[in-house]
């Protein structure tokens, strides 16, 4: 029974009593009326309906009437039509974000409810027990997220998604897919909000391998050895906090839900199997719609974000490594002998400690100090510009 029609019965078993109370002298008109909450008048005027209809004239006529803003049968007709036609499977928020997009003026509570009543999505379980919310950080910048999911994005292939966001707004500043995470992939998504951006002040991660050092199984992580990743962040002058848990990274864990129930649906309904592809609609699509849904206004005005000013981004956002030269002025590095080319500054580099950095597209460049000596190919060959640079 709807709360409406239960209401009805009692009103009418409440005035039956009143009613027999004042026909017994028990009561008078006015207590009879303060019983059912209800001035003299009112009472009087139900008196009359209930002896000229009996119980059925104490009923409102309002509620069995159609709603004037009732929506018309062809318009919920057509809006399950055009949820199975192409929607399936979607939940109703992501459905209405498309809805809205094609012309549709209903709400998204309407839109929730008219799907549920033909039973086209299940309704929600109660939600669980209170839970406090960490607040979030006053600026951009303050805090930044990094974190990756696995999930079968397209059909039958594997891939993982590189998001890193903002803390304080949830706004995604760089989102791509990779085949698998590692410290190249960190290095793409800090590179990215740091050149749109600008440097922020820390950032919040896992405890990936890649990110930190954990000499114990699922103990703490050591803040002094750090790896490849740290100590670019420390070069940066970006404070790295590790999470603990899955609870600790709930804004992150949340936002990969959302991605993986919407977006696997998207690149569906686009045709998309390959990763360049895919790595296109978010860059061209994807992205924008989803900070302009889900970002939010910050709890203060300004930013934390500051520009960055220094040496070449790659320089830092790669893997070094300490080498020392032998006799024939080369570097012995992964397997790789790199011959370092006589240059008009120094007679050779015997004995002296350099440094191999290795890119993110696997290429090598040799540093003594600041000064960058030469760069090779993935196979180590010297590359022309760095033979010419040297000639100079």
């Amino acid at each position: 029974m709807k709360r409406t029609e239960m209401l009805q019965e009692i009103r009418k078993m409440r005035f039956k009593e009143a009613y027999d109370g004042w026909q017994e002298g028990r009561l008078s008109q006015g207590k009879a009326a303060r019983i059912l909450g209800i001035c003299d008048r009112s009472f009087r005027r139900y008196i009359d309906r209930y002896e000229e209809q009996g119980m059925d004239g104490l009923l409102d006529k309002r509620l069995n009437q159609v709603s004037h803003r009732r929506a018309a049968v062809d318009e919920v007709m057509a809006l399950t039509e055009k949820y199975r036609g192409g929607y399936e499977g979607w939940n109703a928020q992501h459905f209405h974000t498309w809805y809205r997009r094609e012309g549709g003026t209903r709400s998204y509570t309407w839109v929730k409810s008219r799907l549920q009543e033909a039973q086209l999505i299940a309704r929600a379980k109660r939600k669980g027990a209170h839970r406090k919310r960490r607040e979030r950080s006053a600026m951009p910048g303050m805090m930044l997220h990094q974190d990756g999911s696995r999930h079968e994005w397209v059909g039958g292939q594997q891939w993982d998604l590189i998001v890193t966001m903002d803390d304080a707004t949830s706004e995604h500043y760089s989102m791509f897919f990779v085949e698998e995470e590692s410290s190249a992939s960190s290095f793409a998504g800090v590179e990215e909000t740091i050149v749109t951006r600008g440097v922020f002040c820390s950032l919040y991660t896992d405890r990936g391998s890649h990110y930190w050092h954990t000499p114990e199984a699922g103990g703490r992580v050591d803040k002094v050895n750090l790896t490849q990743f740290g100590r670019a962040m420390k070069q940066l002058g970006v404070s790295m906090i590790p999470a603990y848990s899955p609870e600790a990274r709930g804004r992150s864990e949340r936002m990969f839900r959302t991605h993986q129930d919407r977006l696997v649906k998207e690149l569906a309904r686009e045709g998309i199997t390959t990763m360049e592809s895919a790595n296109q609609y978010l860059r061209k699509s994807y992205l924008s719609g989803f900070n302009a849904e889900f970002s939010c206004e910050p709890r203060e005005p300004g930013t934390a974000f500051v520009p960055y000013i220094g040496t070449e981004l790659k320089e830092i956002l790669c893997e070094q490594y300490e080498r020392t030269v032998g006799n024939d002025n080369c570097v012995r590095f992964d397997n790789h002998i790199l011959q370092i080319p006589a240059d008009r500054y120094r007679f050779n580099y015997v004995k002296t400690t350099v440094r191999v950095h290795r890119y993110r597209d696997g290429t090598l460049g040799v540093f003594h100090g600041p000064r960058k000596l030469s760069t090779y190919d993935q196979q180590g060959t010297v590359l022309a510009e760095s033979k010419k640079k040297a000639t100079v």
